[in-house]
């Protein structure tokens, strides 16, 4: 029979508690009612992200997840977007590093179809050849419209630089070599090895009876045979030894600078006093992300001074350790090398004479409750939020107990992770020049993509 327990932590941001239940086929539910609107939204999370991919199909979970739209014997092409629309709902999916997620929000009285339509692609997806070779265009052409993008070239380098063993090395679409050559039948045993019950969680959010939505979840899915065990990742990157640079040239007149240091995980003590640090440099990023950074320590002394044009970053919550960025974009006619000297000059004072105050951090956990709460206000952002939560620290707990955990962070943390994270022999800086610029002299040469470690 299948094991559930409710839990309904202290200070959660929205009424209902949250059941989880194990169906005996490894299936993990999450339900959770809310009767704000006749709303409600299904999701499917699988553990499989780029962080499962190496050399050789590397961007295979975001093809797969294109796959999965093109049909199965009893939902046909293009016959679910019609059911949706008619229905005024909507549907999406997106892939990351640690997952791929499946959603539908709709009507509370049409939910069901959600439910069928997950279940059903879970096991019968057909990767028809044809719709292989169709969505091969479109990747690849995908992948060719991000290489417009110099952040994304600089970011792609960064990361590669940064990380030598860790799979997050690769950026979730994939490389190009790979994508040229991977098979259906590639595509395929990717699908059979990762999408099955015991690697997945359904998350229902929204306008419904809790025990009848489990029982409906448990007809549906408790049928479906669990699969093999996935492949556990244990590429644990080595210690950075030295400051890496890379050195990216391309199209365009702008020249950006980008910084990443290596970060702790979602289930470190350290992630939320980082995430407090990140939001006192750049601005507030996960469930307390979005809005304005003005007030950000990086925005005042290079935007203001009108050294940049904008500046960003942030640190999200990852399985296995990620990288925290922060990234400049040099203002016209400006310079490169004053940008990062001025970089490196308020990262250095934040260090020794102005840590992080008092005030500081209370503006920091005020505007994360605001924007937290505007975040979690939808269902459907509940349901994101209470999966991604599920994979990356290992409970929905972690989303419960977001705001009430990040209100324990002192001062004094923010400067012992400051400490930790800021050490220039742990972080990598890219730079993206454009062609026509004249080369920096900075003992690391100025071909494309060329990467340097100083001890």
């Amino acid at each position: 029979m299948p094991s559930t327990e409710a839990l309904a932590p202290p200070n959660t941001p929205a009424a209902g508690k949250v059941s989880r239940t194990v169906l005996d086929n490894g299936l993990t539910v999450l339900t959770k009612e809310i009767h704000h609107a006749p709303v409600a939204t299904f999701w499917v999370f699988y553990r499989v992200g780029s962080r499962n991919e190496g050399p050789g199909i590397t961007g295979i979970s975001h093809w797969t997840e294109h796959m999965m739209f093109k049909g199965t014997p009893t939902f046909p092409n293009r016959v679910l977007d019609r059911a949706i629309s008619r229905v005024g709902g909507q549907w999406n999916a997106f892939t990351s590093s640690d997952f791929t997620a499946y959603y539908e929000t709709l009507p509370a009285g049409e939910i069901d179809l959600g439910l069928q339509i997950e279940c059903d692609r879970m096991v019968n997806s057909l990767f028809d050849p044809d719709e292989v070779s169709s969505e091969r265009t479109v990747i690849i052409s995908e992948r060719q419209g991000a290489e417009n993008n110099p952040m994304f070239l600089l970011s792609e380098e960064v990361h590669a630089a940064a990380f030598r063993i860790h799979p997050y090395r690769h950026t979730v679409i994939g490389d190009m070599v790979d994508l040229e050559r991977i098979s259906r039948d590639d595509l395929h045993a990717h699908y059979r090895r990762y999408y099955n019950p015991n690697n997945a969680i359904a998350v229902a959010v929204g306008d419904f009876d809790s025990d009848a939505m489990l029982a409906r979840i448990v007809e549906l899915f408790a049928p479906l045979k669990p699969g093999p065990d996935p492949r556990p990742v244990h590429r644990v990157e080595p210690e950075q030894r030295g400051e890496r640079q890379v050195t990216v040239e391309g199209d365009g007149e702008t020249s950006y600078l980008a910084l990443a240091y290596h970060a702790p995980n979602a289930t470190d003590l350290d992630f939320l006093p980082l995430s407090v640090l990140a939001a006192s440099l750049v601005g507030a990023s996960g469930p307390g992300g979005g809005g304005t950074n003005k007030s950000s320590r990086l925005y005042k002394a290079l935007v203001e001074t009108e050294l940049a044009a904008a500046v960003g970053g942030g640190i999200g919550p990852m399985i296995d350790p990620p990288l925290f960025t922060m990234s400049a974009t040099l203002r016209a006619g400006g310079d490169l090398a004053e940008l990062e000297t001025a970089l490196d000059a308020e990262l250095e004072r934040l260090l020794t004479s102005a840590p992080v105050t008092e005030e500081e951090l209370i503006k920091a956990i005020k505007r994360a409750k605001a924007a937290f709460a505007f975040g979690s206000e939808s269902v459907t952002s509940q349901g994101s939020w209470l999966g991604l939560s599920e994979i990356t620290a290992g409970s929905h707990v972690w989303f419960q107990n977001y705001l009430a955990n990040l209100q324990k962070v002192t001062t004094e943390d923010v400067a012992r992770v400051a400490a930790n994270c800021l050490d220039r022999r742990r972080r990598t800086i890219g730079r993206y020049v454009p062609s026509t610029s004249e080369p920096m002299n900075r003992g690391n040469g100025t071909k494309s993509a060329l990467m340097h470690e100083s001890a």
